[in-house]
This record gives C-alpha cells, sequence and structure tokens, in this order.
C-alpha cells in the first residue's frame, strides 16, 4: 500500500495510471479458469487493462501500451515479478509479443554526500559512488550517507519518481519471448504442479546462485 501511495502520487498524471496489488496473486499455472477469473488481483488487472483474456483477448482494445511491472527488489518482489509473468504468459500472451510488457528497475541503494545523491543499482555501482566520494567501496565514512532500499515502500513519491518512473530517467527491461516453446516448458516445469521438475532444475542451477534468502 505505501509503494502504491508513492507511486500515485509521483506519477505523471497525464499519462500514468497505477494499480496497487495486494501480495501475491494466484499461479495461474496451477489454476482453473473460475478460480482466475475469480480472484479479485487478476479480476482488477483484466478490467484495467481491457482486452479480455484467453481466446477472447483483443490486443486493439488494450488501454495501455507500456505495462510496467513494479516490485521490490528482494526475493518475494521477484516471486510477485514471476507470478505476474505467468498471468501475461498464459493468459494475455499478445501483449508480450507485442512488445507492451516491461519490467521496472529500481535501484537498490542511494548513496548521500551533503545534497547530492547518487543512486545505484548493484552492490558496484555503489561501492564506485562511495569512490567518487572520497570514501572507501562498501564502508559508510564520514560525511557518507548509505540507504538499503528494502522495498519500493521506503521511497518518498519525488524518490520514486526520479529512479522508476520517470521515462527521461528510469531503467525498465522489455519482456521478450525468442523461443515460445522453451519458454511454455520452463513456466510448466517452474509455475506447474508437478513438484519434481522444479527440484531438478533447482538441483541443476543451484551451483549459479549469487544471493540466497534463507
Amino acid at each position: 500500500d505505501s509503494a502504491g501511495g508513492s507511486a500515485k502520487q509521483g506519477r505523471d498524471r497525464g499519462y500514468q495510471a497505477i494499480l496497487p496489488l495486494k501480495g501475491k496473486i494466484l499461479n495461474v499455472q496451477r489454476a482453473r479458469i473460475d478460480k482466475i477469473l475469480s480472484n479479485d488481483e487478476i479480476g482488477a488487472m483484466i478490467t484495467a487493462i481491457g482486452a479480455g483474456i484467453r481466446d477472447e483477448f483483443e490486443l486493439g482494445k488494450a488501454r495501455y501500451h507500456k505495462i510496467v511491472i513494479m516490485t521490490d527488489a528482494d526475493v518475494d518482489g521477484a516471486h510477485i515479478r514471476t507470478l505476474l509473468l505467468t498471468f501475461f504468459y498464459n493468459q494475455m500472451r499478445d501483449l508480450i509479443d507485442a512488445g507492451y510488457v516491461y519490467i521496472a528497475q529500481p535501484p537498490l541503494y542511494r548513496v548521500r554526500k551533503g545534497k547530492q545523491d547518487v543512486y545505484c543499482y548493484n552492490d558496484d555501482e555503489r561501492d564506485e559512488a562511495i569512490k567518487r566520494f572520497g570514501g572507501k567501496g562498501g564502508e559508510s565514512s564520514k560525511g557518507i550517507h548509505i540507504q538499503r532500499y528494502k522495498g519500493l515502500g521506503e521511497m518518498n513519491p519525488d524518490q520514486l519518481w526520479k529512479t522508476t518512473m520517470d521515462p527521461e530517467a528510469r531503467t525498465i527491461l522489455q519482456v521478450q519471448v525468442e523461443d515460445g516453446v522453451k519458454a511454455s516448458t520452463l513456466f510448466d516445469e517452474l509455475m506447474g504442479e508437478e513438484v519434481q521438475p522444479r527440484r531438478e532444475f533447482i538441483e541443476k542451477n543451484a551451483k549459479y546462485v549469487k544471493n540466497l534468502d534463507i
């Protein structure tokens, strides 16, 4: 709610609309259509986009041509983002194929010295900003303040606009599907009902994990 409030206050009302979602939406990969349609959060998205779903989806009726997913930069945020991508891929695939779906990239840190702010999107950028201000990489120094954002709700409307919503300054990633068959298989493995494919995927890829939240 706090993130949604900041986004609503910080947006440009002339062309930006905000749809706050409460918690994690239904995993549509495992759900029947009646469950999907009865879910409040999914219903709100279907209504807001205005183009229907599945076989009744009509791209030309979509009210928005740039749908940006904004979630916290943590494990829960990544899970919510995955659930939303699962929904769009399964129920509104044409939105992705048309290039309408994007993922916002909010900063992880704000490094401040005096009245100067530098927003950083990873640890390397943070260390570089600290060194630029005369400090040592990764450490707070005299006069240098480092803020680690745990969620979008920690930013005030002005900060959220400057870092994540301003088209002139933000970084957003366009969602693209290069191989439809591989994408469908991966969604089935990771988001479907069968446990064994997920277990095998985790065992195969666990060695590549850099940030583990237990």
